[in-house]
């Protein structure tokens, strides 16, 4: 049975629907697949039209039980997608399994204990991770036979590549046993010069470890996560099924484990170089984004303007005299910010979200300095998804990074 683990604590990079659509894929194909949804915000049952308020129980319920005298089975939450594919959806109750579970011996094999119990029953299992590094995600990677890194080929997908990878590094060090791990390009615009010179780089620096197939930027796939179907039900013939289907195959033609030994170091050892790489193709975009500055401080749009096209990007950023912080939780009840410059208190700096698009957001203004913070999502602290700039805490976490200027 192979596992694989889709991780990137990048949000934005296409994580989950890399999981849904592969598994779908791998189904289609004809090989009996499990999808498990291990991030809090449930986005596989999202994408694949699982009513959330029928959803009694969830992995969540399962895992914990891993420590209880009476454990559940797996087959007692696993909705039926097709005939050859099963979800294990999520809930929001994940983001408080690390607090759950402090102190239990053993809490970071609940997953592996888990599937080793379905051993057999299934060809592949597809592990959706959350945007983050925490417990869940080092679950998925005590179990996981391969993990899948997505990287969006934009702007800053070299440097957080090579934070992915160290951060990869450190927690396979820390498991019992070797993972296959492989870089995925996705979300390919052809038509931009950036995306094919950092396509052209991640194939230099990585070369057998990264998958052949590239997922290129499609409005079908988009289409089919709105509608809650993968991109092999919602348009057959479209490339992005094109994509997902050549992605599947040669998942299926690799050999899960093929020179483990090195995978890891060999991947950081390339670290440097490809931080370089990307420290020189975002030097040659400068002028570019300089340009678009001058314009946007020229036309000096209206406090109403300036608001609108803030829900456009996710992340956090300067505008005129203040930083705007901007995310995407679509199923959150609130959203809110704790940091250096409010004393932690998230209760100071709630965001406000924007009409029922699931976009949040908030405007500080900050004298110059450098700031530390967190989200705090339904009262689940984390660190911001679309922030690639962190810094280890002392809990063992990141916290994210802004600097005023």
């Amino acid at each position: 049975m192979r596992i694989i683990a889709v991780v990137n604590q990048k949000g934005g990079c296409g994580k989950t629907t890399v999981s849904i659509n592969l598994a779908s894929a791998l189904a289609e194909i004809g090989h009996k697949t499990l999808l498990v949804d291990m991030d809090p915000q449930s986005h596989c049952a999202v994408g694949l039209a699982v009513p959330e308020e029928q959803i009694e129980q969830s992995i969540y319920d399962v895992l914990i039980s891993t420590s209880r005298s009476e454990a559940m089975k797996l087959e007692e939450i696993l909705w039926q997608i097709s005939d050859k594919l099963e979800l294990a959806p999520a809930s929001i109750d994940l983001s408080a399994f690390e607090q759950q579970m402090a102190g239990i011996a053993e809490r970071e094999c609940c997953l592996k204990n888990v599937l080793h119990a379905i051993k057999g029953e299934y060809e592949y299992v597809i592990v959706d991770c959350p945007p983050a590094v925490g417990l869940l995600t080092f679950n998925a990677l005590r179990t996981a036979t391969d993990v899948v890194v997505p990287v969006e080929t934009g702007y800053f997908a070299l440097h957080g590549l090579s934070k992915q990878l160290e951060t990869l590094g450190i927690l396979c060090k820390r498991c019992d046993h070797q993972i296959n791990v492989r870089v995925l390009a996705s979300m390919y615009d052809i038509r931009t010069k950036m995306a094919r010179e950092i396509l052209a780089e991640l194939r230099a620096h990585f070369a057998d470890k990264m998958f052949k197939t590239v997922v290129n930027f499609n409005t079908k796939i988009k289409e089919a996560s709105s509608f809650g179907q993968p991109i092999c039900e919602y348009d057959p013939a479209s490339k992005g099924q094109r994509d997902f289907r050549a992605l599947a195959e040669e998942v299926i033609n690799s050999q899960a484990g093929q020179h483990r030994s090195e995978i890891v170091t060999s991947l950081a050892s390339r670290l440097e170089a490809i931080s370089s790489t990307a420290d020189e193709l975002l030097k040659s975009a400068k002028p570019a984004v300089k340009t678009l500055q001058k314009t946007q401080r020229a036309e000096k749009p209206q406090p109403a303007d300036t608001n609108a096209k803030l829900s456009d990007y996710y992340g956090v950023s300067q505008v005129n005299d203040a930083i705007a912080f901007v995310t995407l939780y679509p199923r959150a009840s609130s959203v809110q910010i704790a940091g250096d410059f409010n004393n932690w208190q998230p209760v100071k700096t709630p965001l406000q979200k924007v009409g029922d698009s699931g976009v949040w957001q908030t405007k500080l203004k900050l004298p110059a300095g450098k700031y530390r913070y967190r989200l705090v999502v339904d009262g689940q602290w984390q660190q911001d998804p679309y922030n690639e700039t962190t810094e280890l805490n002392p809990f063992g976490g990141f916290n994210s990074v802004v600097e005023v200027k």
